[in-house]
């Protein structure tokens, strides 16, 4: 077992130790890729949503927001494309009886390839040191020249393959390239056939007089449907954008790494309606923000990355990933599409209705151009766990697990530590919990050693413990422990709340990207 794979496990085992996630139906012996958020989990969730519904609809006066219910009408998914063309390429390998998604491991072989353009580039960093030219040596090197060529020829070919739907050619690249599987490490691959990832249902009293529903794939529909009412009511003017987070369910061929890919799953999206002809600049302007957005946590820049796709949606234009580097290496977070004006102009064909705008300073109607953010919830949760979990080794030889989750989207804000039970310590502790509990989430934790309640909280991600003792009754100054630098010191009531209007609310967070 690899570090990665160990360290992966270790996320997935603190999770459900400490109330962040727990398996659905796990007394049923649980349902595959199906997840529930425990009590710390979904305070963690809330407040990612939070941030993001506020950093995009307060902090934009031309944004608003949704909710558009899951179930649509049918049509509805005829005319996005879903219905013919939402599929994946699935194939199994006759060994291991696994199956996989054919482009991913082609994706997968893609970036092993990459891996070893970065291996002899990181080999020449060390060699020539202060000396090296990264441009110059990708533009010369002989292997990596090579590796270079056999990437853009696989690449060539995957798009070819799939933009011509063909499926044979898809899996004698497969062949070619002697990709094997993760599991039985042979290359006895089936066929490659379409995978449709609609769940459908039905709607009516009777099996007879039923119709034919799907549970949505997406969210981002539900705001097409919605463009006109939107449009008329709020008077928004182009440029304008409408934002929704919300359930989406895709039957997927594999779902795995843990919450990375379910099969019921949340969105933040964001559609962003423009006049024609100005999508290209729009679309680098949401990479930069968005990106913002994730830096402004205080993650690491080089814990994300921008990918573009080669192969482009039927209804882009443009397509750009932000990736993460997830414990299972660079995986996407979140996408930013140029969707043209394919979805508005489908509706419009398929309703008969005029789904267009009246731009006063053209004089004209147009169908608009959009421009999508598109962020799966749930993989944000797990980037955040991921940045997050970290075992130190203490001065004293001694070790402590602590999540170093961003203040302000930290579960629990406070927790107040009664030193003791007695001597009118927890009935104090909760008299000054209560010039909090408005603002902020906090916790109360009797239980154990003052020590062991301090690790207790580390796990958790509490940034700071406030220890209650017989000094407090006397002069109301308590002691304030620091989750990440472990310092403790004196302070009033007063400080602490500075400190958490300062630093825990998400008012900070929204402050630093305004700015």
């Amino acid at each position: 077992m690899t570090n990665k794979e160990d360290f992966f496990k270790k996320i997935v085992s603190h999770a459900k130790q400490y109330g962040f996630i727990f398996p659905s139906s796990e007394i049923y012996d649980g349902l595959n890729a199906v997840y529930d958020y425990g009590h710390n989990g979904v305070e963690l969730k809330n407040n990612i949503r939070e941030y993001w519904w506020k950093s995009m609809v307060h902090l934009n006066d031309n944004i608003v927001g949704i909710d558009a219910s899951i179930l649509m009408h049918p049509i509805t998914w005829k005319a996005s494309g879903h219905l013919d063309a939402f599929n994946d390429p699935l194939i199994d390998n006759k060994d291991s009886k696994k199956r996989y998604r054919a482009d991913v491991l082609i994706e997968e072989y893609i970036e092993k390839l990459n891996s070893k353009v970065q291996k002899e580039i990181s080999k020449a960093e060390k060699r020539f040191k202060e000396k090296f030219d990264k441009k110059q040596f990708t533009e010369t090197n002989p292997r990596v020249l090579e590796i270079t060529k056999s990437i853009e020829d696989v690449k060539g070919k995957m798009i070819l393959a799939f933009e011509n739907d063909d499926l044979p050619a898809v899996k004698k690249l497969i062949d070619d390239l002697e990709i094997k599987c993760p599991i039985s490490g042979t290359c006895n691959w089936t066929e490659v056939r379409q995978f449709n990832l609609m769940f459908n249902t039905k709607l009516g009293a009777s099996e007879d007089s039923s119709m034919d529903l799907y549970l949505r794939p997406e969210t981002a529909q539900g705001i097409f449907l919605n463009y006109l009412s939107i449009q008329k009511t709020s008077r928004m003017k182009i440029p304008f954008g409408i934002a929704q987070t919300g359930k989406a369910f895709r039957n997927e061929i594999v779902a795995r790494q843990f919450i990375f890919r379910m099969r019921e799953f949340e969105q933040m999206e964001m559609q962003f309606f423009i006049q024609p002809g100005t999508q290209e600049d729009c679309f680098n302007q949401w990479k930069k923000k968005r990106l913002d957005w994730h830096l402004n946590l205080g993650i690491k820049s080089n814990s994300f990355r921008y990918h573009d796709h080669d192969k482009l949606a039927h209804y882009a234009d443009a397509a750009c990933d932000i990736e993460f580097l997830f414990p299972f290496g660079f995986r996407e977070l979140e996408g930013i599409h140029s969707r043209t004006d394919f979805d508005l102009k489908s509706h419009e064909k398929l309703s008969g209705k005029k789904i267009q705008y009246f731009d006063p300073v053209l004089d004209k109607n147009y169908t608009p151009y959009v421009v999508e953010t598109s962020i799966g919830l749930d993989r944000m949760f797990l980037a955040i766990l991921s940045n997050s979990l970290k075992n130190e080794i203490l001065k004293d030889g001694s070790s402590r697990t602590v999540m170093s989750i961003p203040r302000p989207l930290a579960p629990n804000k406070l927790a107040f530590l009664p030193l003791l039970k007695k001597d009118g310590l927890p009935e104090y502790t909760r008299k000054i919990m209560r010039d909090f509990i408005h603002d902020i989430n906090i916790v109360y934790d009797e239980k154990d050693a003052i020590g062991r309640r301090y690790r207790r909280q580390d796990a958790i991600g509490t940034p700071y413990c406030i220890t209650i003792d017989h000094q407090t009754i006397e002069d109301d100054t308590f002691t304030i422990r620091d989750r990440d630098s472990m310092e403790q010191r004196r302070i009033k009531l007063s400080e602490l709340k500075t400190i958490v209007d300062s630093e825990l609310t998400l008012k900070s967070l929204l402050k630093k990207l305004d700015n």
